[in-house]
């Protein structure tokens, strides 16, 4: 097998594969003022809304729109940072997924049977980073802007020769699943089914952004995404190329930060394309005797359910950057686009 086989094959596993309570007027009485108020998180108060739309502008993973009723829980306000994250790290010593070797016995779980092993000069520490091809490129081949860098990791996001010098308040990124549950667990905390995740970004309404239907609002981006022309020509007109701060942009009307754009977040949930047509007996029951997850793109996938968007959602390629949007992300790796946000049971 030749290296570029390998390299595509990585990308195939690791891309298709984050007391008393007083009314505060300006989120309509979501958050606690109380002194049982739980510093850096946010009192979701529960409910039934509608999941998923009916927008046929949208992809078919989330549609027809379903009846959910979430429980009261406490969020993160913002998506776990790199200075949490290294706090977690000094605590206890974790090394990351993508600090490890990879494991091949994990590997060919998401591969067709009888793909054959990599040369051991590959099996290398790293993850997947997003490198802007220089020119137009298909959009049908993610490898023109997914590239595996060994020595990437959440200390080193572009690879050995990058850091986090003036990104502490960045979300972390090259965060795998097991690495997100370990930190919720240290934190005493978890990750959000999707539902909570939804309700949460919805923040009472049901529109197309959490904020109205339309992406910019008064000549202002209300959160960090792509312009221009993916993926070689990222204008930046909200300012930011890749990552931004936590908090830069204004929160929605339940006072969380970043629910789109910036990076994907991880959730509890494995994910099933097709959902919401099960719900509505549109499609036939999954069979989990088989498999928990179901992604028509990628048929050995093992993938739990990301949210949000990222930085990388763009007008001509991806609009990922709502609500109701859903995809799956590969359990056993992370990239440069992906991170998470905890909650924490009343």
């Amino acid at each position: 097998m030749t290296r570029h086989s390998i390299i595509a094959l990585s990308l195939i596993l690791l891309c298709f594969s984050c007391g008393k309570k007083e009314k505060d007027a300006t989120n309509e009485g979501l958050r606690t003022v109380s002194d049982i108020a739980v510093p850096g998180m946010v009192l979701i108060q529960g409910g039934d809304f509608s999941m998923g739309t009916n927008d046929l502008n949208s992809y078919p993973s989330e549609r027809p729109a379903v009846q959910r009723k979430v429980e009261s829980f406490w969020m993160d306000e913002t998506e776990v940072t790199n200075k949490q994250f290294a706090a977690f790290v000094e605590a206890t010593g974790y090394v990351t997924v993508a600090e490890r070797k990879p494991d091949w016995d994990e590997m060919k779980l998401t591969l067709p049977p009888g793909t054959p092993k990599p040369d051991e000069s590959l099996m290398v520490a790293g993850s997947l980073v997003f490198v802007a091809p220089e020119g137009a490129v298909s959009l049908n081949d993610i490898s023109q802007w997914w590239q595996w860098v060994p020595g990437a990791s959440w200390k080193h996001p572009e690879g050995p020769d990058s850091d986090l010098k003036g990104r502490e308040t960045h979300p972390v990124v090259h965060i795998a699943l097991e690495d997100a549950e370990a930190y919720a667990k240290w934190a005493g905390k978890r990750l959000p089914t999707e539902a909570e995740w939804e309700y949460a970004a919805k923040a009472g309404k049901n529109t197309r952004f959490p904020w109205g239907d339309e992406l910019i609002l008064g000549g202002q981006f209300k959160a960090n995404t792509f312009q221009g022309s993916f993926p070689h020509q990222n204008e930046a007109i909200d300012g930011f190329m890749g990552t931004s701060p936590v908090r830069s942009f204004v929160p929605n009307d339940f006072g969380l930060y970043d629910m789109i754009g910036n990076v994907w977040e991880l959730t509890a949930d494995w994910f099933d394309a097709a959902a919401f047509l099960r719900e509505k007996a549109m499609a036939p029951p999954l069979d989990t005797a088989m498999s928990k997850c179901f992604n028509p793109e990628n048929p050995y996938a093992i993938e739990k359910v990301i949210k949000g968007g990222s930085f990388l959602c763009a007008d001509d390629y991806c609009i990922n950057y709502r609500p109701s949007a859903r995809r799956g992300q590969d359990v056993y790796s992370g990239t440069s686009n992906v991170g998470f946000r905890c909650v924490k049971d009343l």
